[in-house]
């Protein structure tokens, strides 16, 4: 079929159309729901800082592209201008996916819908749409076009990159501490490639390593580091007819537990027969959950009054009833998601540790909650530097890219506690954040800072979690699982060395 003048209008036509009820439907959701996409651009690292601004520039360029898109005399500026926008769009899209901890969503209407892979896809066809219509219908020279779209391309990947970096370097950077770095106090033992990135670390012993899947929910993979085997256990429930929302598995053989703080439920069961039982609990909703052993769960909750986060600790008694402890975070501050943070149960020590995600300070309380005492990190943030929204519409905080995370993992093992930390201090580069994440390493016992390392991992990705089991450390980041060992020279793991994590050659 031979292509004509006919046929090349229509294509310029059904592209111009295509744009325009893309744009105008586009810019009107976010019109109609303006305060909400504020938020959202509020929550992003790359524009959180511009976000009102933005939010009135993105809509109104729509438009007026969508208004030159109806005029033959303005048709090829307005394509040059719809190419560029979805460029910026796409290189955004591409940023947040791979680079960014926030994965807000800025899109309105049916878009809100898609994935954000099948939005990348959605984007760059519509970028070759651009692409071919601007072809079609300039009379400049091709090598000219071909020239012309490439410059914008850089700009606009350029433009969004710069934003990224300078957003990143201010929030990673802290040049009133500095680290001591000892050169290599674990060694790599093994890897395992997996299927999914939604696994997340489930438990360890005897040389296995659990994990769950968001993906999946009631299946849990086994890793065996030693035979190099993979096993993929199916769970059943013997009552699937609650609304569960956010199951997450934890493993300690022989006791699996399956807990989600929405409904509120815990399940127990053992390997040997995979199903999992409801047991006795407080109807109490909870975000965290911590397994001690087959009757005692520790728990972070949320103050009814005060809208507070509380540690708390629930115990199955006589089989039949539960008993609830709670107990108040000793440096929490009333702002929204200021005392945010992780708790971590040592099984070595018998404590539980509460790390806070947006400052220098994580807590200590012994197996009843009793409180121990506060310690703090090296970084020097000790009050959360938080962006914080509120939507009226939903009545609703939003936690905003610009806010600064301070401690975003932790794990703890016999004396130490493990923290890993996108802080950057004074002298260092941040070259090895490219394949590796920065683990900071503190004496618990006597409340200092020891040394810090390199986990490396895969390029191009951050570590997703890590857990420490006597010697054994297991590092997850996207679609690979790392065990390391850690050097006795560094680490001293006497104080229970035949814990069920302790590595064997």
């Amino acid at each position: 079929m031979i292509f004509n003048k006919k046929h090349w209008e229509l294509t310029i036509n059904v592209i111009s159309l295509l744009f325009i009820v893309l744009f105008v439907y586009a810019a009107i959701s976010k019109l109609l729901d303006f305060e909400t996409f504020t938020v959202q651009l509020a929550q992003s690292p790359v524009l959180s800082a511009y976000a009102g601004i933005i939010a009135w520039m993105v809509p109104s360029m729509e438009i007026c592209i969508s208004v030159l898109l109806i005029s033959e005399r303005t048709r090829t500026l307005a394509l040059y201008a719809a190419f560029f926008l979805m460029i910026m769009f796409t290189a955004y899209i591409f940023i947040i996916l791979n680079y960014s901890d926030f994965i807000p969503c800025s899109c309105g209407g049916v878009l809100e819908n898609l994935s954000w892979t099948q939005h990348l896809i959605f984007n760059v066809v519509f970028i070759a749409m651009a692409a071919v219509a601007i072809f079609l219908c300039s009379p400049d020279p091709k090598k000219n076009k071909v020239l012309l779209l490439a410059v914008l391309a850089i700009i606009g990947i350029g433009t969004v990159t710069l934003l990224f970096v300078f957003s990143e370097k201010k929030i990673h950077r802290n040049n009133a501490f500095q680290r001591r770095y000892l050169p290599h106090p674990i060694e790599k033992i093994g890897e395992f490639s997996l299927d999914y990135d939604t696994f997340y670390l489930a438990g360890y012993a005897d040389s296995i390593a659990y994990l769950g899947n968001f993906g999946a929910p009631l299946y849990l993979t086994t890793n065996n580091i030693i035979t190099k085997e993979q096993k993929v256990l199916p769970l059943e429930l013997n009552d699937e007819s609650l609304p569960y929302k956010k199951i997450k598995i934890r493993v300690k053989p022989p006791i699996i537990t399956l807990a989600d703080g929405t409904v509120p439920v815990v399940l127990q069961g053992d390997m040997d027969d995979l199903t999992l039982s409801k047991t006795p609990f407080h109807s109490i909703y909870f975000t965290q959950f911590v397994t001690i052993d087959s009757i005692r769960q520790g728990i972070v909750t949320v103050d009814a009054k005060s809208a507070n986060k509380l540690v708390g600790l629930t115990s199955k008694i006589n089989g039949t009833d539960t008993f609830f402890k709670p107990t108040k975070l000793r440096t929490a501050l009333s702002e929204p998601f200021a005392d945010d943070g992780l708790l971590t149960w040592n099984e070595d020590l018998n404590y539980f540790l509460y790390t806070y995600y947006y400052k220098n300070k994580y807590e200590v309380f012994d197996q009843d909650l009793n409180f121990i005492r506060t310690g703090s990190t090296i970084d020097t943030v000790n009050k959360p530097l938080l962006h914080v929204t509120y939507s009226k519409k939903e009545d609703m905080y939003t936690l905003g890219g610009k806010s600064i995370t301070i401690n975003r993992l932790s794990t703890s093992a016999n004396n130490y506690l493990f923290i890993n930390s996108d802080r950057l201090g004074r002298f260092e580069d941040e070259g090895p954040l490219k394949s590796a994440s920065i683990i900071d390493v503190y004496n618990i016992i006597e409340n200092s800072y020891n040394f810090s390392f390199y986990l490396y991992h895969q390029p191009g990705t951050k570590l997703y979690d890590f857990q420490v089991y006597n010697n054994v450390l297991i590092a997850l980041a996207k679609n690979k699982l790392f065990i390391y060992r850690l050097k006795p020279e560094y680490f001293d793991s006497s104080s229970n060395p035949t814990h069920t994590g302790q590595y064997q050659d």
